[in-house]
């Protein structure tokens, strides 16, 4: 048991070795960024997606730094909820962490928003978080305790914050859900020991910004506008998510973090 004292040593502070972390959407971006980083805390990580031949790679790749098992879903539908669900039931028999990290966007002018796109980015950043977290909830009582509780990390983001320049509708308002839905579920589940938090990203080396920061101009505007100056790096959100799985962020649930660069808490 990892020591619950007031005065826990700095080693054992952020200690996630062992824990089972469950991370969607885990083989590109953020999602791999987070993955690598408990995998080099020692910590078993399974990580899904949906595209089968990008996940084998991911796999393939995020061993080399630990134990990482790699499971095929589409979290828009119920049967990939379900489908995930029975195969983390079949790798454990408790998760200590689950980050649900999965998501879409769709870009288009307000007149023109098509009614699938909406549809589409609410499936799988709203319906897949909560049908995923209520289907693995079992597994995370089972990991639950009083000195150590189970943790649930949603993925946000901090156009569900602040509206954003670009016409993603559906997306900012799926995560501004997301961040309700955080907190919602932390008010239910904190009685049964399971924390829920989220993490709300600003600009990030991922597949959702590739399109902006390809550009040279259009990166050195993205810097400009962030108080620290840079681009968002894996440690960065890797040690938030580890920081809220370990004993220094047990005491915490119902919060929306924002990882950005002092972006949105200076606006």
């Amino acid at each position: 048991m990892r020591p619950t004292t007031e005065n826990s040593p700095a080693d054992q502070l952020f200690d996630v070795r062992d824990k089972n972390v469950v991370i969607t959407g885990g083989s590109r971006g953020i999602g791999a960024m987070i993955a690598r980083g408990f995998l080099n805390a020692g910590a078993h990580v399974l990580i899904s997606a949906r595209k089968e031949d990008q996940l084998r790679a991911a796999q393939e790749e995020l061993s080399a730094f630990g134990s990482c098992q790699a499971v095929v879903a589409d979290l828009s539908i119920d049967a990939g909820t379900t489908a995930l669900a029975d195969a983390v039931g079949s790798w454990t028999d408790r998760v200590h962490v689950l980050v649900n990290n999965a998501g879409a966007t769709w870009g288009a002018p307000v007149e023109d928003y098509p009614k699938q796109g909406f549809e589409k980015v609410l499936d799988t950043n709203v319906k897949g978080v909560f049908y995923l977290t209520t289907k693995l909830l079992p597994l995370l009582r089972a990991a639950a305790s009083d000195d150590d509780p189970a943790r649930v990390i949603n993925i946000g983001s901090i156009d569900g914050i602040s509206a954003p320049i670009v016409e993603n509708y559906a997306y900012s308002a799926s995560k501004a859900a997301v961040h309700q839905l955080t907190k919602h579920l932390a008010k239910r589940l904190a009685g049964e020991r399971v924390t829920v938090n989220a993490i709300a990203p600003g600009p990030f080396e991922s597949k959702m910004m590739e399109f902006v920061l390809a550009d040279p101009n259009a990166r050195a505007q993205v810097e400009q506008s962030i108080p620290l100056g840079r681009i968002g790096r894996p440690d960065d959100v890797a040690g938030t998510a580890i920081f809220l799985s370990s004993r220094a962020g047990a005491y915490l649930s119902g919060t929306i973090i924002p990882v950005d660069g002092g972006r949105t808490g200076t606006a």
